[in-house]
């Protein structure tokens, strides 16, 4: 059995470098496991819309549907802090462009 390695080009956090980043300074990939990509505000309303606005740029990045693990919802009461804390799990393989590589080795 042969195993076949592919090339990837990463960043200095793991994700592809044309992995579409969230546009809002609140929001950030985590590390890993399960990639966390957070969108953080007071308004809840407002931060799945950067949430979903963000997941559709990735999908069409990536050329197939993003494998989102979970979806996670916390707030943080501190002061200064946006209330609202969305989280979407990611498979790092996705963010890194595993899929696109692959395609572009055939």
């Amino acid at each position: 059995m042969t195993e076949e390695t592919i090339q990837l080009e990463l960043d200095d956090s793991g994700l592809a470098p044309g992995l579409p980043a969230p546009e809002n300074p609140r929001d950030q990939v985590q590390d890993v496991p399960y990639r966390p990509v957070e969108f953080r505000d007071d308004d809840l309303p407002a931060a799945l819309e950067r949430c979903a606005t963000w997941l559709r740029q990735a999908q069409e990045w990536l050329g197939e549907p993003l494998d989102v693990l979970a979806i996670h919802l916390d707030y943080d009461d501190r002061q200064g802090s946006p209330y609202y804390d969305v989280k979407l799990l990611c498979n790092e393989e996705d963010l890194a462009g595993v899929p696109i590589a692959i395609r572009n080795k055939k």
